[in-house]
């Protein structure tokens, strides 16, 4: 569906902005146009006098367009030596973190190895106190009878034991 064309009045006002303003069409019998698009009111538009393509946004002066300097001049040699200072030191400073992450990881290997040693030793030891206990435990099960006539309960809770005394 195309838009039928219509008459622009395009002012600009004081403050450098220009405003476009649309004039509605008159509802006539003759009109073409539907009603309802007859109807619609129009909206003035406000556009810069001076379009700008970033958008009307200001650049910050890091960013602005600086006239090239000639590869000859003074200012060109040493804002390409401070440029090579910077890239050396950032290089410098990327291969000392990647050092230092290996150094790390290193440590860690070693630590990780010295922890599982370790554990590795207190799991023997475990085992063995381990046997241990259940060695002891079946001895005194083996050592311990009911006597013939005594019934299978558990001993009273204040009965004398001998102790040899």
């Amino acid at each position: 569906m195309s838009r039928p064309s219509q008459p622009k009045l395009n002012t600009t006002d004081h403050n450098g902005v220009s405003v476009i303003q649309s004039q509605a069409h008159a509802a006539s019998s003759s009109s073409s146009l539907p009603v309802s698009v007859a109807g619609l009111q129009q909206v003035p538009q406000l556009i810069p006098a001076n379009p700008s393509p970033g958008g009307g946004k200001a650049l910050p002066p890091s960013k602005m367009k600086k006239p090239p300097a000639d590869k000859d001049s003074e200012e060109y040699r040493q804002r390409r030596e401070r440029n090579n200072l910077a890239v050396k030191k950032s290089r410098m400073r990327s291969k000392q973190k990647a050092l230092d992450t290996q150094q790390r990881v290193n440590e860690l290997k070693e630590e990780n190895e010295r922890l599982e040693a370790k554990i590795k030793l207190l799991s023997k030891e475990l085992s063995v106190l381990k046997d241990l206990f259940l060695e002891h435990a079946h001895n005194l099960a083996d050592n311990v009878h009911p006597p013939a006539g005594a019934e299978v309960s558990s001993p009273a809770p204040n009965s004398t034991s001998t102790n040899g005394q």
